[in-house]
């Protein structure tokens, strides 16, 4: 059978080879609220898992005490001596890293054995691993493997910190009792101390022993240097007197002498020449000057000039007053005179003197210049061997002090090192913390229930978004619709007004999806068919899909359109048994025989019908044009509820003529692959999805 009516444009139906798989799921942040609402049972699930367990670890832990002893650690040592054994040194780190290496001195060995030793752990059964068990068992150990189990528990149960920018050591044991934690810290801290000073102790013990046993060779060598120093001088004639030759001290001595002497006479030698140059007076020489004769005379000569001359101005030159001050006057001139021919004299005689001096000292030099070149070659040798002696009587001092030295060192406590605060019981339990485990148990919870929330969603993506839907179908999305009506108000049956069919908002979600679907211009304006659209979705959402396809309908004929409603799916109120669509596609009856109005309302229903007999595509494909054409008469919208496409083949006539399929798909909720396999049915039965309306069930 051929229809004489314009068939609908097929659209490009996708490659074979796309079959099975469905477009990857891109989660935006804006998403990760619906994943997380929707999932959010695993999320609570874990957070209540975690804290039952938290609480039932906190409830059958036995309780832990931890008590701290805090060791101060000054990088300077006590200097006892100038030369310590232990240098008191600071790093330019501060001493930062020495204090760092004693966090590992707290905790070796030789310090908690001592500490074991001194509290008697060996006999606790909480630290040497003889407990109820172990005694139940008979698995008793050797006192060795008893040391080294309770050294490895005393290890396990011990902190050792520095806080930083601080050079204090906080040594923190934790026990089942909190008297006994303190005691071990307080053991542990003084066993420290106790090996920091016999440490020190024995490496002064080792140096002192050392140094001892080198002082018979050291005292031997200085003796054998004195002799050969003694025995050279022997042989060379050489005689010394307080460390320095007898003939070179001499030698210095007169030349000490003959340096002054030249001085002297040279002195001399130019008064000398002074007064010869002034004629053989020495008038003006500095000897006449310095000398109290002179000056007495000068004097004198000065007062009977003045007397000369008082007297001649009141008596006359002939005056016998004025002539014998005239006497007087030549008189001590004179003696002037006198005087200083004798000066003159004694010049000239201490000049000869002095240079006869300094001549004789010449050649008293002179001499022993020579006698003392004899000597040069064997005093270089003298000094070589007494460099030796001095050198090796240097080093033996050095030694015999530092053998004194470190032997007092041995008695004398030196560590750097002292407990500043002893470590007391402790009031509260340190392990285990109930609460903060508690609050740990909560956030953890969250954070664990929301990454396995996430890996959930990954594993079964669902539709997040519109975007995500669009990318999936690549069709648009029309609109989100609320998952629920108005309070109060039905959205079924089609009886009664559209207002109490939906809320607004769901009315206005509609109402613009129906615009966007037929506002295109896509359709010729002759043509023939009544404007159809077909909604599915896949078999889980058949609830949402049958509610969005009868909000369609009644959205249109609350406008003032009359609809013709579909129920290709068989889940309206028409029974099976009646004839309905299916009877239609198989020409046995005409749709205006089987359709009939709802009740005060502009919507006309059309069920599924009988399903006994088959019908071929082509007289579905033929008889579905010819329903729309006549359909096109009566109504303006024609709104197919197609269920699930993958599950209702009887659809694929409707597929192939409608003008607009829409997928129905629930946010969160819908698998992707529900979509995608949704879409491939679709596909196969030759058409494309042309859009989807999303149901938001948080809305």
């Amino acid at each position: 059978m051929q229809s004489s009516l314009p068939m609908v444009p097929q659209q490009h139906s996708p490659d074979a080879g796309q079959a099975g798989s469905y477009a990857a799921s891109t989660v935006e942040l804006g998403d990760l609220k619906r994943i997380l609402v929707r999932r959010r049972f695993w999320i609570f699930g874990t957070v209540a898992l975690l804290t039952l367990a938290t609480l039932l670890y906190g409830l059958f832990t036995p309780a832990l005490y931890s008590s701290s002893a805090e060791i101060l650690i000054d990088p300077q040592d006590l200097q006892v001596v100038t030369n310590d054994v232990n240098p008191s040194r600071i790093s330019p780190d501060g001493g930062i890293t020495q204090v760092e290496s004693q966090v590992s001195v707290v905790q070796s060995t030789g310090v908690l054995m001592r500490a074991i030793a001194a509290t008697n752990l060996t006999q606790d059964p909480e630290f040497n691993g003889q407990g109820l068990l172990s005694r139940l068992l008979g698995s008793g150990s050797a006192e060795g493997d008893r040391s080294a189990q309770t050294l490895d528990a005393l290890r396990r149960r011990l902190a050792v910190k520095r806080a930083d920018k601080v050079l204090v050591l906080d040594v923190i044991v934790t026990a089942k009792s909190a008297d006994k934690a303190a005691l071990l810290a307080n053991a542990i801290a003084q066993a420290y101390l106790v090996d920091q000073a016999s440490a020190r102790a024995k490496m002064a013990k080792d140096a002192s022993e050392s140094i001892t046993a080198r002082l018979d060779e050291q005292r031997k060598r200085v003796q054998q240097a004195e002799n050969a120093v003694e025995a050279y001088k022997s042989a060379n004639n050489m005689v010394m007197a307080a460390g320095n030759l007898v003939s070179d001290q001499e030698l210095t001595e007169i030349n000490t002498q003959l340096s002054a002497a030249q001085s002297r006479t040279a002195a001399l030698k130019a008064q000398v020449d002074q007064m010869r140059r002034q004629s053989g007076t020495a008038d003006a020489t500095s000897e006449a000057m310095r000398s109290a004769v002179i000056s007495s005379l000068r004097a004198q000569e000065a007062t009977l000039v003045d007397q000369v001359s008082q007297l001649g101005t009141e008596m006359g030159p002939r005056h016998p007053s004025m002539i014998a001050a005239q006497q007087q006057l030549r008189d001590t001139r004179q003696l002037i005179a006198r005087e200083l021919g004798r000066i003159a004299t004694a010049t000239e005689t201490d000049y000869e003197r002095a240079l006869a001096n300094q001549q004789a000292l010449e050649a008293k030099v002179a001499g022993m210049k020579s006698k003392s070149l004899d000597t040069d070659q064997a005093s270089v040798r003298l000094r070589e061997l007494q460099r030796d002696l001095e050198a090796v009587r240097s080093v033996y001092a050095n030694y015999l002090q530092r053998a004194q030295e470190t032997r007092e060192q041995i008695n004398v406590d030196s560590t750097n090192a002292r407990i500043i605060s002893n470590a007391m019981p402790a009031l509260k339990k340190s392990w285990p913390p109930l609460s903060l485990l508690l609050v740990g148990a909560i956030f953890g919870g969250l954070g664990l229930g929301t990454g396995l929330a996430l890996i959930a969603e990954y594993a079964s993506p669902t539709v997040l978004s519109s975007a995500q839907m669009q990318s999936a179908i690549e069709a648009p999305v029309l609109g989100v619709v609320p998952a629920k009506s108005g309070t109060g108000r039905r959205w079924w049956p089609f009886g009664g007004s559209a207002a109490a069919a939906s809320s607004r908002k769901t009315d206005a979600v509609v109402g613009l999806a129906l615009r966007r679907m037929f506002s295109s211009g896509q359709r010729p304006p002759d043509w023939p068919l009544v404007p159809s659209i077909l909604v599915t979705s896949s078999p889980g959402e058949g609830a949402q899909r049958s509610r969005v396809a009868r909000l369609l309908a009644n959205t249109a004929a609350s406008r003032g359109s009359r609809v013709l409603f579909i129920d290709a799916n068989g889940g309206g109120s028409q029974k099976e048994a009646q004839p309905g669509i299916l009877d239609v596609l198989r020409g046995e009856y005409a749709f205006e025989a089987v359709s009939h109005y709802a009740a005060g309302s502009n919507v006309a229903l059309l069920g599924r019908g009988r399903s006994k007999a088959v019908f071929q595509e082509a007289h579905g494909i033929y008889f579905a044009q010819h329903m729309l054409a006549q359909a096109s008469r009566s109504f303006e919208l024609v709104v197919i509820d197609g269920g699930a496409l993958a599950d209702n083949l009887n659809a694929s006539p409707l597929v192939a003529m409608v003008d607009e399929i829409v997928l129905v798909a629930t946010l969160n909720a819908t698998p992707m692959r529900d979509v995608t396999a949704t879409s491939q049915a679709v596909s196969v039965m030759g058409r494309l999805p042309t859009g989807a309306l999303l149901v938001d069930e948080a809305a």
